[in-house]
């Protein structure tokens, strides 16, 4: 699921803190990716052209290792260096997620069943996408195919975006690569998204830069993790009244929140039992192996390994296998060029004070929109909040 409206909040409060890239700009980096996202999105992507999973003759699915074997080889092209991390056991506190996203499914499954009698070929295609699990095979035959294309994963003892965050903290890569944007509760510094959709999507890469959003949102670490959980996270369900702009005011300095033109009573249902502590917990100390017990080496790939798996037993096509697996071998082996970034250091700009922002944003404001209020001091109090 993510955190809940975080990328807009960061988008207007935070823009220096999200670029945008062409794949090609990316070489040079070694990126950390969510494989169980990854097998997700393509599973729901990856589909013939009546919407359904792509299959093999023998009616086995073979969308994840479609998606798995060209994106790769896309970003290898690209000289990006991936590393996939699967997911391992689930926080205990995400039980309650993953039995809701269950009964979800079972829902679409009978919608489904439905917009076959009665439904449009659009009505079928969405309740069908929605049904859409990741299974223990998926998961092995992807890690499978990695080995054999010789490109590095790693099996999280938990959450694989932590798992990402922590590859990432360690130096072992440059940045974490998720759709989850709570990769960057999980203190990932820099994060890539959108990274494996396909190029038809025309989709450019977005790097979210954690630093830059802080300072951006006025916020330290502990606060934006405070943020991130009451925005609603997959261990505990949002407040109800409870949006993004209302909950960044908290942490605003408080002449400014004095200066707020109105101010707004929030009914809000507190739940009884709400384990903030445990979400922090889990945000802050995830279970990961540390990053220095890790090594992370690309090498060339098995084309005979590939053959017998890709095309003998799930069908591909082996031309086309065989050319993939030359241009794996082709750009994995190839010393890269560095990068221009590598060989200038960054002076440090001198930057206006807070007071002198403050002003300079007032400046020329009028009677305004009445947007900036202070409306969640009850609960923070409730729940000990970071100050």
């Amino acid at each position: 699921m993510g955190i809940k409206g975080l990328t807009a909040l960061i988008a207007e409060h935070a823009p220096k803190a999200i670029t945008e890239h062409e794949i090609k700009t990316l070489f040079g980096r070694k990126v950390a990716i969510d494989a169980s996202m990854s097998i997700y999105q393509f599973l729901i992507a990856v589909r013939q052209k009546d919407g359904e999973l792509l299959t093999n003759d023998a009616g086995e699915t073979t969308s994840h290792l479609m998606g798995f074997f060209y994106r790769t080889i896309r970003m290898v092209e690209n000289g990006i260096k991936p590393a996939y991390v699967f997911d391992g056991k689930p926080p205990e506190l995400k039980a309650g997620v993953l039995s809701k996203r269950l009964e979800r499914r079972e829902e679409a499954k009978e919608e489904g069943e439905e917009a076959k009698e009665t439904g449009t070929t659009e009505d079928m295609d969405r309740f069908s996408r929605r049904t859409v699990k990741v299974t223990r095979e998926h998961n092995e035959e992807c890690r499978r195919l990695l080995g054999l294309m010789g490109i590095p994963f790693v099996v999280a003892p938990s959450e694989a975006e932590a798992q990402c965050a922590e590859l990432a903290r360690g130096g072992k890569v440059y940045a974490a690569g998720s759709e989850d944007m709570d990769t960057l509760t999980f203190n990932a510094p820099i994060l890539y998204r959108h990274l494996t959709f396909s190029e038809a999507r025309k989709q450019p890469i977005s790097e979210i830069n954690l630093q830059r959003a802080l300072e951006g949102l006025e916020m330290n670490m502990s606060q934006f993790t405070d943020l991130c959980i009451l925005l609603g996270c997959d261990y505990l369900e949002p407040i109800k009244g409870i949006g993004p702009n209302i909950c960044a005011k908290k942490w605003q300095p408080r002449k400014k929140q004095q200066k707020m033109a109105r101010r707004r009573r929030v009914a809000s249902q507190y739940p009884e039992e709400w384990p903030w502590e445990q979400a922090k917990a889990i945000f802050q100390k995830p279970d990961v192996t540390p990053a220095d017990e890790l090594e992370l080496e690309w090498k060339s790939p098995d084309m005979e390994g590939l053959v017998d798996f890709l095309v003998k037993e799930k069908g591909f096509n082996e031309e086309r296998v065989r050319k993939g697996a030359e241009k794996l071998t082709k750009f994995l082996s190839a010393k890269q060029q560095g990068r221009l970034d590598g060989f200038f250091s960054v002076t440090a700009k001198t930057s206006p004070s807070k007071k002198d922002k403050s002003e300079e944003k007032d400046k020329g404001k009028g009677k305004g929109k009445g947007t900036k209020r202070k409306v969640c001091d009850n609960i923070y109090s409730k729940y000990s909040l970071s100050e």
